[in-house]
């Protein structure tokens, strides 16, 4: 029974307070896997390998998880968000339709009493207390009304944790491949599994709760948004482009979240490429008109 919790997100819809400690001992497991770095060793090929890991399934959560599931910010084929949808969920940060519904309930809420993982709760429960919840574990299906309609979309939410699985399996069989064909690169297959898969996901996963946790605190408003959301310029560095936060909560439907020129967003650069190559389209921007009346005039 407690496997199947594990693996089958439909397994269980017991309402309870509290943290579910037996849903989140995969939770734990990854943490602690990360110590084994101290049998496996580093390579160069592991810290190229842990970083693309990295960087591809934060864009996957960024522009997919984020700017386009949660905010249809651009369109896309059928075939590109199941892609995305999956690489998603190799981040082990949930299923599209889990994580759409609940930051669709945040920007409802923000900062108010009904936000789910608010820092007005303490650091820890807005970083990932408030996910570990009985009460927060299942999917909002009310808020993602237009992405039930996909069947696939829907499996991916239900067996999310398949995808991370098959990650770390293919990060095996890449590194065993390298050490027989090309030993130079001194890696192996366990060394890519605790590189590529574990150490990378704890580091993309407490990134992305900086968003909720740091990105209401620490930072600069620009704009009123009747909430406590900030422009952080290290975070946005860190999560390819959502460290402008206040300009999202200013335009939470923009495609783009960096304004200014020099406002890095990485994200934003990458779907743009993805719409030169026909890939994605009808890309939504911030109305100006809307940015002027939101501006916060400072005093002279």
């Amino acid at each position: 029974m407690l496997l199947i919790k594990w693996f089958d997100n439909e397994s269980n819809k017991e309402l309870k307070e509290g943290i579910d400690w037996l849903r989140i001992i995969p939770f734990i497991f990854i943490h602690l896997m990360c110590f084994a770095v101290i049998w496996v060793g580093v390579s160069t090929t592991a810290v190229v390998i842990c970083f693309l890991s990295y960087i591809i399934r934060m864009f996957a959560i960024t522009a997919f998880y984020h700017r386009y599931f949660s905010h249809k910010t651009f369109k896309t084929s059928r075939l590109m968000q199941t892609i995305f949808a999956i690489i998603g969920a190799s981040a082990t940060q949930r299923g599209p339709l889990w994580w759409a519904s609940h930051h669709r309930h945040h920007h409802i809420n923000s900062d108010k009493d009904a936000d789910l993982h608010s820092p007005k709760n303490g650091f820890w429960y807005s970083h990932l207390q408030w996910f570990l919840m009985h009460e927060n574990f299942n999917t909002q299906s009310d808020r993602v009304k237009d992405l039930n309609q996909f069947p696939e979309l829907k499996f991916i939410d239900r067996y999310d944790i398949l995808f991370p699985f098959l990650l770390a399996v293919g990060l095996y069989v890449l590194g065993e491949a390298l050490s027989a064909f090309a030993p130079s690169l001194n890696t192996n297959g366990w060394q890519l599994v605790i590189w590529g898969y574990f150490i990378s996901t704890v580091l993309l996963s407490h990134v992305t709760y900086c968003i909720n946790s740091l990105a209401h605190v620490f930072g600069t408003k620009s704009y009123n948004t009747n909430d406590e959301s900030r422009n952080n310029f290290l975070l946005a560095l860190l999560t390819l482009g959502e460290g402008w936060h206040n300009n999202h909560h200013c335009a939470p439907g923009s495609v783009k979240q960096g304004f200014k020129w020099w406002q890095i967003d990485i994200s934003f650069y990458g779907i743009k490429a993805l719409e030169k190559l026909g890939l994605v389209w009808d890309l939504k921007y911030p109305n100006q008109k809307l940015l002027k009346n939101k501006i916060i005039r400072k005093l002279s």
